[in-house]
């Protein structure tokens, strides 16, 4: 497995990829855009892999997703990879103002136009036919030539993993994936989509806080994470596989009252050993021999915990990260 990070800026950066970090994800809110800091990225770095982890896939157009990115190649030819997220219904239809309903139809047809821009070759025009995009563009300049690109999906549940599976080279698997649901929910539905001989590559973020002076704030900013993401009604299936329905009514009503403390005491031991990394160095470095199966096969972003945690402390989190280099083992 590749050891990778959230851009943590070019500072925190220079001695991650120094130190053996081999990717580099963007991510995308309101206040900061999944491709300005993927540019940031590229002319920051040297080697490293550099994309999106996620952005927004009904925010732009196909045609802007791939001009990004082919303006980005020129910067850094191979290193580049695509993660696309559907986004909540809610953001789509209130923040972003965009159609929301049937958004994994949606997407498997934003991948093959995506793909038709990348995928163009001069003098030929671009073309897609689908429900949601339609193509038919004469590109009379010699600015194009196919891009082998990876492009992946968030996939949380079985349809949009399937749908991974069929339509993408792979998937970016979501902060609070474990083991069972790795092995027993996601991989299957992959395999089940799955069109190709390729095996899909796996990516994912890993919620990671390491502290060797003050562990307990590290674990409690953990839970913290765990809870933020636990509110979302989307993921009852993980909820219930996992036999966690109390405590994650404890969190949502705490999140109800804007109970931050709440939220995390409700999160209980057993989540934080399934979901997290997080405690000492020695303590992470336990959570990583013990979870092969629950990381990603190709490449894993220890992410620091960023509800309701500074900026200065998610980079130290960052940078303590880099002594579990090495430490991670082959996922089985």
């Amino acid at each position: 497995m590749r050891f990778g990070m959230p851009w943590p800026g070019p500072d925190v950066a220079r001695e991650a990829e120094q130190a053996g970090v081999g990717a580099f994800c963007a991510g995308e809110f309101v206040d900061h855009d999944a491709y300005l800091t993927v540019a940031d990225i590229v002319a920051n770095t040297e080697h490293a892999l550099a994309g999106p982890a996620i952005a927004y896939a009904f925010a732009r157009t196909p045609y802007a997703h791939a001009t990004a990115l082919r303006q980005l190649h020129a910067q850094a030819p191979g290193r580049l990879f695509l993660g696309l997220g559907s986004a909540a219904f809610r953001i789509n239809r209130d923040w972003l103002g965009v159609p929301a309903d049937r958004p994994v139809d949606r997407i498997a047809e934003t991948v093959g136009a995506v793909r038709a821009w990348l995928h163009a070759e001069n003098g030929e025009q671009v073309r897609y036919s689908g429900e949601f995009y339609s193509l038919d563009a004469d590109v009379r300049a010699p600015v194009l030539g196919r891009l082998d690109i990876p492009v992946l999906l968030a996939a949380f549940n079985t349809r949009m993993a399937a749908t991974a599976g069929r339509v993408a080279d792979g998937v970016i698997g979501h902060g609070l994936f474990t083991a069972p649901w790795w092995n027993d929910v996601v991989r299957p539905s992959i395999e089940r989509g799955r069109e190709g001989a390729a095996r899909p590559l796996e990516h994912g973020w890993i919620i990671t806080a390491v502290d060797d002076a003050a562990p307990e704030r590290a674990i409690a900013d953990a839970r913290r994470m765990i809870a933020f993401y636990l509110t979302v009604k989307t993921y009852d299936p993980y909820v219930a596989r996992h036999g966690w329905e109390e405590p994650v009514a404890r969190l949502r009503a705490a999140f109800r009252a804007g109970d931050t403390d709440e939220m995390a005491k409700a999160v209980t031991d057993e989540m934080v050993t399934a979901i997290a990394v997080c405690g000492t160095t020695a303590d992470a470095k336990d959570a990583l021999a013990r979870r092969a199966g629950s990381l990603p096969r190709d490449v894993g972003y220890f992410a620091p915990p960023s509800f309701m945690v500074s900026r200065r402390r998610r980079a130290a989190y960052a940078q303590a990260s880099l002594a579990l280099i090495g430490a991670v083992p082959d996922p089985v």
